[in-house]
């Protein structure tokens, strides 16, 4: 009898809400984002200036910048409805592996938003009117200023490697949901 119970217990899985959900599906969009960002961004660097459609990569890489924003605008609002939803029920116990996962975390939100920041000051000190989103000009927001692109150059490769680095970090503490996504992921596509 306690085996069946057992069992029983083992088979049911935890119950997520739809925000949770919601955050999730996010994640992943960010997630594959970012590897675009990062793959792109490596590529142009290497590139040189009369190379062949190295305009287009500079403004497909600015164009996934601006969407990695837009979509960090949502998360955050989604996380806070996640946190609503979990710290008005119960107050978070403050332990030691509470706060490393809140410093992680904390540190990957402000990565995610410094490092598309940089490239946006980048590009606007270096030339005005420099970004678009597929093809839609934005507005600058900062202004043109030959003395700011090194700042923005340097900024934003260092930040985005040291974002890497985190998120390297992030990905061994969850090894075993990457994996089980993985699998998950693998399954799917056999089908």
């Amino acid at each position: 009898m306690r085996i069946s119970q057992r069992s029983q217990k083992d088979t049911r899985k935890p119950r997520l809400n739809s925000a949770f959900k919601q955050l999730m599906q996010i994640h992943w969009w960010m997630a594959g984002s970012y590897l675009v960002l990062f793959c792109t961004g490596s590529l142009m660097a290497r590139l040189e200036r009369e190379q062949f459609l190295r305009s287009e990569l500079y403004d497909f890489h600015k164009s996934i910048g601006v969407l990695t924003m837009a979509l960090l605008t949502w998360r955050i609002l989604t996380l806070l409805r996640v946190w609503w939803r979990k710290y008005t029920r119960r107050t978070p116990k403050l332990s030691s592996a509470w706060w490393r996962t809140f410093a992680l975390h904390t540190s990957l939100y402000v990565f995610m938003w410094g490092v598309p920041i940089t490239g946006f000051l980048l590009s606007n000190s270096f030339k005005a009117n420099n970004v678009k989103f597929f093809g839609i000009l934005l507005p600058d927001i900062f202004p043109k200023n030959e003395a700011m692109v090194e700042i923005g150059r340097n900024s934003h490769f260092w930040l985005a490697y040291t974002f890497l680095a985190f998120i390297t970090i992030h990905i061994f503490t969850y090894w075993k949901v990457v994996k089980a996504n993985w699998r998950r992921w693998m399954n799917f596509i056999r089908k």
